[in-house]
């Protein structure tokens, strides 16, 4: 089962997106969204529905609870 950095990755890369580009989105430092994919920090809950919203999938997908990523 994926891990929650896997799906992160992979979703702002489908988007062709740099990770750059989601730290200004979530209001973090670009270390601070690094951490997320290297799996050493997690975002708090209000960062993780910001993700959620912005790829248009559920929070249970982003834990890995969810395989189908569906809102």
């Amino acid at each position: 089962m994926a891990e929650f950095k896997d799906r992160i990755k992979q979703l702002r890369l489908d988007k062709k997106l740099l990770q750059k580009d989601l730290a200004e989105y979530l209001e973090i430092t670009v270390r601070a969204y690094q951490y997320y994919e290297a799996g050493t920090n997690f975002p708090d809950f209000k960062g993780l529905q910001k993700l959620a919203d912005y790829f248009q999938v559920s929070v249970d997908y982003l834990m890995g609870r969810d395989n189908p990523p569906t809102m």
